[in-house]
């Protein structure tokens, strides 16, 4: 029998006491941008950000590297009045939207609202010495105080399919399908971001036992997997692992599975005859976590895993706090944001970087397929859209354009795309845009990659570029530039830029001189801030696009726009999606999308009828993503290839995309101009309903649509939950009044998923047929009235596709509904742009329970009161 393992060591356990002891404060100092506190064993230094954003670091003496600063925008002007005053027991820092009071005694921090409510509290903090390749550095950890009624959300995307992250355990690593982002919002008033480069743990489970192997199951399977030297075959051979463990209290606990090699292929485990995973895709992150209920006893636990995994299974009881950890870290620090979530996520973007504009065409259906072979063939595709009215405005190309030249060579092979610019230049007669893919690694052998290695670029042991290197940034740039955007490329898809295989751990960085470890998250943000930068500099005219497969915090000023990975196509893989895409966008990352119908796609995907109904609720959900999107792996994912039923269904559901085109663009604005978010958990909007604040899978798509996906096959009904909200709720599909509160099972067909309407909502909608973004936001306007509160909106446009807004070019069009008077305002148009449209006709629509009332109106520009 084994029991869960106690660390015992005298050397951890005599820095462990070293970290816990009494903290008290000896004198304190206020400087021109700091508080700092002289404790008995270290500093610690308050940072005010703004009126409710406070960073906190807690510093010994400094050991081994000190790394720049790069979550952090250099703002000075948000620097807010700062106020201390000393109280009974403790040092209160005061700012307009928060308090925090340092324990004179211990050095804890309490974090307080304006109105005096406690928000968040510090427990302990632990610093212990530590060293990462040679290099001194400490083991940082900080834990806070959790109330058992608390919901926590964000850290990024994974693939746990968890949205409320309270007590679950999680490796914060980048991987295939899994996105770092230590950004944690809480449904209590605040937010925290873990201010750390490496590797953390969240919630730690540091008890562990280790699984041997046992027998081989079942025959070799031979699979066909990405890799980053292209399409390969592995054989994969199923093998069982398995041990003991004794749960010594009966309780909730948080289990992790760690598989032990840098990608999973599979998770099974069973812990006394109960199933706690069984995931399989042909790439998973190495590990996976989930909450389960234990009785205290002794239990078999069995893994069915892949033969050469070498798996640990670790454990932590759920008690009431959230613990940061990092191994690597050159002191604590992290920042608390105090407000509601969009107050946090609005305060994090004002501390780490705004959100530029992305272009209007990129709101539109972007369609990719791995992959297009030749030139001849992208270009016969983008017809037969155009031929068969499709709607579309971005056409990608994937990997392996480089041919003969090597791997991401900046280069197309000739043989295949004899004129890429006169491609390109195509496309756009078309009104199509294109993307290419764009790797941060470089064939030693091509000719880019040839000078790189002279100059001593890569990362030791990889053909990954060190972007930590400013030279070997810039020269990359420098060959990105110089043969890829004469061309006339529109967007740039970044892929792999985690990078993959976690291939910074154990190498060292910047020239050998820094261990991988200490930046081994952050590389996606260098790789999208050089290659954003670099298109403003280079290309200043036109409006950027970078889709990652990877991010960090600080990435959503790079234009960056991220997708879920390589992952696999059914239910379960949905689900987990829009889990994953809703923490990713509660973590401050407003644009994200998935591989609509999965990455990882069935062979038998044109003639299967389960798969093409699980595909096409993949396609309607994508129609309420901030981005939409299909791709798949060796497959030609153009709608006609499908059954007739499929391609109709595909049709329509493009079609609702571009019907709701000055709605996303306008949300598009919001979110540059206030901040805001497009893809919303409910608890964003209803923080006060306890049964919201726990739907998985339930959204709002801006401030006025409602979001129910569809995820499971045969559904005919649908049980759909309300939240409370004045006036209740309509269908999105039909104007009919629903529900004003609770759960109600709703019709359900194929033709699309449930979508409802909050009361008050004012929702413009393009008019007609339009086939691009363009014709979209250009089209005459339906606007829809949604009456039993009050409501207003703002209407945004501009030229779309350059940086002119940033100048003061563009318009801004105030509606406002007063129920009881049942009147609409339309407001003066503020600002202009070249091309506006001046004058255009509306169609304006009240919706009511009682009945559904038409009035057509031409806008052009003047105040206009209509009584409806």
């Amino acid at each position: 029998m084994r029991t869960l393992k106690k660390i015992c060591c005298f050397y951890v356990l005599f820095f462990f006491l070293s970290g816990m002891k009494a903290q008290n404060v000896t004198s304190f100092r206020k400087e021109a941008n700091r508080i700092v506190f002289s404790m008995s064993d270290g500093e610690l230094q308050l940072y005010p950000l703004s009126g409710n954003t406070l960073r906190v670091k807690f510093v010994r003496q400094p050991l081994g590297i000190q790394m720049p600063e790069w979550i952090y925008v250099n703002d000075t002007t948000s620097r807010p009045p700062v106020d201390i005053k000393e109280e009974r027991g403790h040092i209160a820092v005061i700012l307009p939207g928060m308090k925090a009071q340092v324990d004179k005694m211990t050095g804890q921090v309490t974090f307080l609202s304006p109105e005096g409510k406690t928000v968040l509290r510090e427990l302990d903090r632990e610093l212990i010495p530590s060293s990462i390749q040679g290099v001194p550095t400490y083991h940082a950890t900080q834990r806070f105080y959790s109330p058992t009624d608390e919901h926590l959300f964000g850290l990024g995307q994974f693939q746990d399919g968890y949205l409320d992250v309270r007590g679950l355990s999680r490796r914060l690593t980048q991987v295939n399908t899994q996105i770092a982002t230590p950004m944690l919002v809480s449904d209590k008033g605040y937010g925290i971001l873990w201010n750390n480069y490496g590797l953390t743990d969240f919630n730690p489970a540091n008890d562990t036992i280790r699984l041997t192997p046992v027998r081989s199951e079942g025959k070799a399977e031979k699979v066909e997997v990405t890799s980053t030297e292209g399409g390969k075959e592995e054989i994969r051979n199923d093998y069982i692992f398995a041990s003991e463990i004794t749960i010594p209290v009966s309780g909730r606990y948080s289990v992790m599975l760690d598989v032990g090699q840098t990608m999973a292929r599979k998770y099974h485990l069973r812990i006394g005859g109960k199933t706690i995973f069984d995931m399989n895709n042909l790439w998973l992150p190495p590990t996976t976590s989930a909450i389960v209920e234990l009785k205290a006893g002794t239990y078999d636990v069995e893994a069915r895993l892949e033969k050469n995994d070498r798996p640990t299974v670790l454990f932590k009881r759920v008690t009431d706090e959230s613990v940061f950890s990092s191994p690597v870290s050159e002191c604590i620090d992290y920042t608390v944001f105090c407000g509601n979530a969009d107050e946090v996520i609005a305060s994090y973007r004002q501390a780490t970087g705004r959100v530029p504009m992305l272009p209007d065409w990129a709101l539109g259906y972007i369609h990719c397929r791995e992959r297009f072979h030749n030139q001849k063939e992208l270009l016969e595709t983008a017809d037969r859209f155009r031929t068969e009215k499709l709607p579309v405005d971005v056409i990608v190309q994937d990997w392996q354009y480089w041919g003969r030249y090597g791997w991401n060579a900046m280069k197309f092979d000739e043989a295949n795309y004899p004129d890429p610019k006169q491609m390109v230049d195509e496309l756009h007669t078309k009104e199509m845009r294109f993307m290419i893919s764009v790797w941060s690694k470089v064939d030693p052998a091509s000719e880019v990659g040839q000078e790189m290695g002279k100059r001593g670029f890569y990362i030791p042991g990889t053909s990954w570029v060190d972007f930590f290197n400013p030279e070997a940034a810039a020269f990359y740039w420098q060959n990105y530039s110089r043969r890829l955007l004469p061309y006339g490329i529109d967007a740039w898809w970044q892929d792999a830029t985690e990078p993959e295989n976690d291939d910074l751990y154990r190498r060292k960085i910047m020239n050998g001189k820094v261990p991988g470890e200490i930046c081994r998250n952050v590389y996606p943000l260098l790789v999208n801030q050089t290659v954003y930068e670099g298109l403003r500099h280079d290309d200043p005219d036109k409006r950027t696009m970078i889709l990652t497969r990877s991010s960090f915090t600080g990435a959503q000023r790079y234009a960056t726009v991220t997708w879920s990975g390589d992952v696999g196509n059914d239910w379960n893989t949905l689900r987990r999606q829009i889990t994953g895409g809703l923490s990713m966008s509660v973590s401050g990352q407003p644009w994200w999308t998935y591989d609509a119908g999965g990455f990882f796609r069935p062979g038998n995907q044109y003639t299967d009828p389960a798969y093409q109904e699980c595909m096409m609720r993949w396609i309607q959900t994508g129609v309420f993503l901030p981005l939409m999107r299909v791709h798949g792996y060796m497959s030609n994912t153009e709608f006609w290839n499908y059954s007739p039923e499929t391609f109709s269904l595909a049709r329509k559901s493009l079609a609702d995309r571009y019907r709701l085109a000055p709605y996303i663009y306008s949300e598009n604005a919001n979110i540059c101009f206030n901040n805001g978010t497009l893809l919303r958990p409910l608890f964003m909007d209803f923080a006060n309903d306890p049964t919201a604040s726990c739907q998985k899978y339930q959204y709002m798509f801006g401030p006025s649509l409602l979001v129910a996906p569809v995820i499971e096959s045969g559904a005919k009904e649908w049980n759909v939950y309300f939240p409370q909200t004045e006036g209740g709720w309509y269908d999105y599909w039909n104007d009919h009044p629903v529900a004003h509160q609770g759960w109600v099972k709703v019709p359900c067909s194929m033709e699309h998923i449930p979508v409802y309407v909050k009361a008050g909502s004012i929702l413009p909608l393009a008019d007609g047929n339009p086939q691009t973004m363009k014709e979209a936001y250009t089209a005459d306007w339906t606007i829809k009235i949604f009456t039993g509160a009050n409501g207003s909106y703002v209407l945004y446009e501009d030229e779309g596709t350059n940086y002119n807004y940033e100048k003061g070019l563009f318009s801004k069009i105030q509606l406002n509904w007063n129920d009881q008077t049942g009147e609409l305002t339309i407001g003066q148009r503020e600002g202009k742009f070249p091309g506006m449209i001046a004058s255009r006709r509306i169609r304006l629509v009240k919706v009511s329970a009682a009945s559904t009332d038409a009035h057509d109106i031409f806008y052009k520009g003047e105040r206009m009161s209509i009584r409806l």
